[in-house]
């Protein structure tokens, strides 16, 4: 007798064990959302125990009690189950924050048997509900009918219902911490896209590329604040212009933006310029003068080519730095300066401090926010949209803008642009002038050199040919059809997939055709 009562309490055990272990693998397989586990767990509860009813109950905002998920209950059932707290014995349940267990519902006055499942008259139904509790609040319920029961094994459902009940609250802790971070990512990439689309003066930058909104996503985070930025790019790359957008959508856009190039004064000259001087602190000063640091001051101090200073120089430029505070060359009173600091440079400066010809510690000063500019050959997309606006630019008459023709535009396309934006625009504004009324750049207009790339790129070899006869076809298609692969692909009687596939061959962008048209 004792031996199969034992029996009977280890295979239960056994079977407990195993639904705590089911559940939790479904809880913790489950995504964002809950719901539809919770329906996987009360299968597994009946599954296990024999239960004929349960359901899981939440508090919505507006403090009704509703029915989330349900087992044994059809739809019509579940939507009538609706509480209002401290009503009947889920509402006492999630207003106490107490578990309840009823061994008869017909002779419980609170069971309100609002869902119409069970037919008191005929049935003999005990019921238990406990509360589902997160960080110390109540935030729900779970309920479950089992077949009339003695006291003891109510105690043993309710233990087993209230270890559900945990599992349940930490599974939608996890889930709303999991939506709290996901939430605050994307309202910091609505706040960064805000600033972007609204906000934000881009000035005179020009492109779509995924590289120019990455740099611009960065200048959005960092304008606001008034820590130093070291620009980094090649020459001609826009290191100026974004110096100037990070100035004028700072809080200091409304004080001084004052610029240095550091490469362009004698080195006699670069102190004087940046600190100042008083009359008579060298041959030809007749009169004192304020440095840039000065004229800057509340506002911001653009250093470009910092690479190219002197030691000295960079020693003196450290100390103002650090000390915000300096003297004129050939005075003796300290001046304070509140100015914030951009400095640029093509050079590699890390290289350069190792070969002792820049100081590590300004270094570490200066790039406390680095900033690396793409070149224009990683921004391909970004070339003819450039070249539009340049050619817009310089159009003599703004009514009858100059435009590009398909082949010159191939032309700049395939061109690596060793001297970046700034190359590209001293080119169109030459084209422009050649080009005189007839208000379309040809190719002749274009630099003898750079008309030459397309003699270098004249096929060798029959596949040679072949190739180059079959990227000259898929870019006038894009042309033609303003950069749509399928209508593209149509034209050449190719399948959108084989379309793909050769543009992906030689490298073909569809976006800027689209942007041309």
């Amino acid at each position: 007798m004792n031996g199969s009562k034992e029996d009977v309490q280890i295979k239960d055990r056994a079977s407990e064990l195993r639904l705590l272990f089911e559940v939790s693998q479904a809880l913790n397989g489950a995504g964002s959302e809950i719901g539809d586990h919770l329906e996987e767990t009360l299968a597994l509860m009946a599954k296990y125990t024999g239960m004929m009813r349960g359901a899981f109950y939440m508090i919505n905002p507006d403090g009704e009690i509703v029915m989330e998920a349900a087992y044994g209950l059809n739809s019509i059932e579940r939507k009538r189950a609706r509480y209002k707290q401290g009503e009947g014995v889920i509402g006492r349940v999630t207003a106490t924050g107490q578990a309840m267990a009823v061994p008869n519902v017909s002779q419980e006055p609170l069971f309100l048997n609002r869902t119409k499942a069970r037919d008191l008259k005929k049935e003999d139904i005990s019921f238990i509900c406990v509360p589902i509790i997160l960080d110390g609040r109540t935030i729900g319920a779970i309920s479950a009918d089992r077949l009339f029961s003695d006291s003891v094994r109510m105690e043993e459902d309710m233990r087993l219902l209230t270890i559900l009940s945990t599992l349940i609250a930490r599974a939608v802790s996890v889930r709303r911490d999991f939506s709290a971070r996901h939430e605050a990512m994307l309202e910091e990439n609505r706040r960064l896209q805000a600033i972007l689309n609204h906000n934000f003066k881009f000035g005179q930058l020009v492109g779509q590329s995924k590289a120019l909104r990455n740099i611009l996503e960065e200048v959005a985070q960092v304008a606001a604040t008034n820590v130093t930025v070291l620009i980094r790019g090649e020459s001609g790359t826009g290191k100026e212009m974004i110096a100037g957008l990070i100035h004028s959508n700072s809080l200091r856009s409304g004080q001084p933006f004052i610029k240095v190039n550091c490469a362009a004064l004698p080195e006699g000259l670069v102190e004087s310029e940046l600190f100042g001087h008083e009359r008579g602190a060298f041959t030809g000063a007749v009169s004192g003068r304020k440095g840039r640091f000065e004229m800057a001051h509340g506002g911001t101090l653009f250093l470009d080519e910092v690479g190219d200073m002197s030691l000295a120089t960079q020693a003196k430029l450290l100390r103002v730095i650090q000390e915000k505070e300096f003297e004129r060359l050939g005075g003796g009173e300290t001046i304070k300066v509140d100015v914030r600091l951009l400095a640029a440079t093509n050079r590699d400066l890390e290289k350069m401090a190792e070969e002792g010809r820049f100081r590590m510690d300004l270094y570490y000063r200066l790039s406390v926010f680095p900033l690396s500019l793409p070149p224009l050959r990683k921004r391909v997309e970004d070339i003819m949209e450039l070249a539009e606006n340049f050619a817009l630019k310089f159009s003599p008459d703004q009514s009858k803008p100059i435009h590009i023709s398909s082949e010159a535009s191939r032309l700049l396309r395939s061109y690596d642009w060793p001297g970046n934006i700034r190359e590209l625009e001293n080119i169109i504004e030459r084209a422009a002038v050649l080009c005189g009324p007839e208000v379309v750049i040809e190719v002749r207009h274009l630099p003898v050199w750079l008309q030459g790339k397309r003699d270098d790129n004249e096929p060798k070899t029959l596949d040679d040919a072949v190739s180059s006869l079959e990227k000259r076809l898929i870019n006038e298609a894009l042309e033609a059809t303003g950069g749509h692969v399928t209508q593209a692909a149509a034209r050449l009687g190719l399948t959108e997939r084989k379309m793909s596939l050769r543009m992906e061959k030689y490298n073909i962008d569809y976006r800027p055709f689209r942007v041309k048209k």
